[in-house]
């Protein structure tokens, strides 16, 4: 990763933000928000509700906390997590309904939003299809874009002046080119929280942010550990 790819100041490399998926409806979303520097909100296409959304944006002002926009298909059955072919155009749309339907909510508890991810099968798909990544910028408007180191949609958001996260996931497995294992396949989710946040602090010198998926057992003890390593390890945890 180059300098310009990266959204933190070089003399700040020590600095790293700690995110989680919330507001899923099988989330601990007020223990997580007491420890992650970012929160990945759930817009209600595959989880989630307008109650559910407002109570994490209100809780999030009260701990600093940013707020994303957790973006995905239109698939609550599945969580998100299966592959659709959905059109451009449709899916622009798509996303600008769940941006927009976040951001009311999120001024309305008085704050904003301030960063774009996809979620699931939406995230690994942008990771390579041009067209998809396009109409998730196209529905984002110019908001910041969250990724994986490498992703088609990081690139085209780097092209188009828009400010870019690489993320990494130590309760995940990956694949030798640098992708997560697909869910179900041995190794692809971590669930030892000392393991958990040894790979945390060894992934926080490649990416801008770190992700502890709230939907995993011990979801909010695995974050402390991460935290804590984060910390004796002499990062600065604040939002990117």
């Amino acid at each position: 990763m180059s300098a310009d790819d990266s959204v933190g100041d070089v003399m700040d490399a020590r600095v790293i933000d700690l995110n989680a998926d919330l507001g899923e409806e099988v989330t601990d979303d007020a223990g997580l928000l007491a420890v992650v520097t970012s929160a990945n909100v759930a817009c209600g296409y595959h989880a989630g509700n307008r109650t559910i959304m407002r109570q994490v944006c209100e809780e999030s002002v009260l701990r600093g906390v940013a707020i994303g926009a957790q973006v995905s298909y239109d698939d609550r059955e599945h969580f998100g997590r299966r592959p659709l072919e959905v059109a451009p155009l449709t899916l622009r749309e798509q996303v600008a309904d769940q941006v927009g339907i976040l951001g009311e909510l999120a001024r309305a508890a008085g704050t904003e939003v301030t960063y774009v991810k996809p979620h699931g099968a939406l995230y690994h798909r942008v990771a390579h299809d041009a067209d998809q990544a396009a109409a998730v910028l196209a529905g984002s408007g110019d908001l910041p874009v969250m990724g994986l180191p490498g992703a088609r949609i990081l690139e085209l958001a780097r092209t188009r002046g828009r400010r870019v996260a690489h993320e990494g996931f130590p309760d995940r497995g990956y694949t030798p080119d640098g992708g997560l294992l697909p869910r179900g396949s041995p190794g692809a989710v971590l669930e030892d929280a000392d393991e958990i946040a040894a790979r945390a602090v060894d992934l926080a010198r490649l990416v801008d942010s770190l992700c502890v998926h709230g939907d995993t057992p011990g979801a909010v003890g695995h974050a402390h550990a991460v935290r804590r390593a984060l910390e004796a390890a002499g990062y600065l945890l604040r939002p990117w």
